[in-house]
């Protein structure tokens, strides 16, 4: 069974959302966008998304902080960490968080989709796997079968 991707897209800056909105555009999944941390979580709590496109810098929950919310509440989603303002230490903190990948603004349309397609399949991976280990009582056992094994496709690059 196949099914679209659901990809959160979370930015402080109208335009940065736009763009990565219209880079997703033209491939095979559902996008949302939120304005802050605060907004992202509360769109996250009525729909778990399997993507977060999260802007690092933003005035009142900063993306790091959404992030711990993200990997606690919704462990199987994957996170994106997108900054303008890259450091060592800020991607450190954002990998042992949880984060999937951390990338540097200015990005090309074909770097987010890469981007979210890598992370889509990281997902799909992890869930594969933890559902065939047996036993385990990972991922797979501790989540709703809505997530277990459902094929995520992002199409178009």
């Amino acid at each position: 069974m196949s099914q679209k991707a659901n990809i959160l897209i979370v930015d402080d800056e109208e335009v940065v959302r736009l763009s990565h909105l219209r880079c997703l555009l033209g491939t095979d999944c559902n996008t949302q966008v939120a304005q802050n941390g605060n907004e992202a979580i509360r769109v996250m709590e009525q729909h778990p998304f399997d993507v977060i496109l999260l802007d690092l810098r933003m005035p009142d929950l900063n993306g790091l902080d959404v992030l711990k919310v993200i990997k606690a509440r919704w462990p199987t989603s994957e996170v994106i960490i997108i900054t303008g303002y890259p450091s060592i230490e800020s991607a450190k903190e954002a990998v042992r968080l949880g984060a999937y990948n951390y990338l540097a603004k200015p990005l090309e349309p074909n770097e987010i989709i890469k981007a979210a397609n890598d992370a889509i399949n990281q997902k799909r991976w992890a869930i594969r796997s933890d559902a065939r280990a047996p036993g385990n009582g990972g991922l797979a056992a501790k989540y709703s079968a809505d997530y277990q094994l459902r094929e995520l496709t992002l199409s178009g690059e």
